[in-house]
């Protein structure tokens, strides 16, 4: 018995650059592994395994390479900014609260009024 061919068999070849673009994509704007894959017309397990190809060849961190200050909690829970590096730059920051919200604010913002919309947002 012999085999036949009954469709077109594509393989693709994917640079770095573009499966480290394409595992990047998920999380912005708030699409789904499964959305990405499907505009990039691949499964969800080769994002996933992508994924794992770039931590292992350092190229991608989960984290998005996130930059993490200090701060105190005083024994009413409420966090105060703590002396921090001045940052050159001024660049946009996400700061995720235990009770599950996050604010995204620029890193130039003073510590001050910082620390009164993160107690504002917690007594909400």
């Amino acid at each position: 018995m012999r085999g036949e061919t009954l469709g077109f068999e594509r393989r693709r070849r994917w640079s770095d650059e573009e499966k480290l673009k394409i595992v990047m994509s998920v999380g912005t704007n708030e699409t789904t592994v499964t959305q990405v894959a499907q505009r990039h017309e691949i499964t969800r397990q080769q994002i996933y395994a992508w994924r794992h190809e770039m931590k292992k060849k350092g190229l991608w961190s989960p984290d998005g390479g996130g930059l993490f200050l200090p701060f105190d909690i005083p024994a009413y829970g409420v966090p105060t900014i703590a002396d921090t590096p001045i940052i050159a730059a001024s660049m946009a920051v996400e700061l995720r609260l235990c009770n599950g919200r996050s604010l995204h604010f620029d890193s130039s913002m003073a510590a001050v009024a910082l620390t009164q919309l993160i107690r504002a947002v917690e007594a909400a």
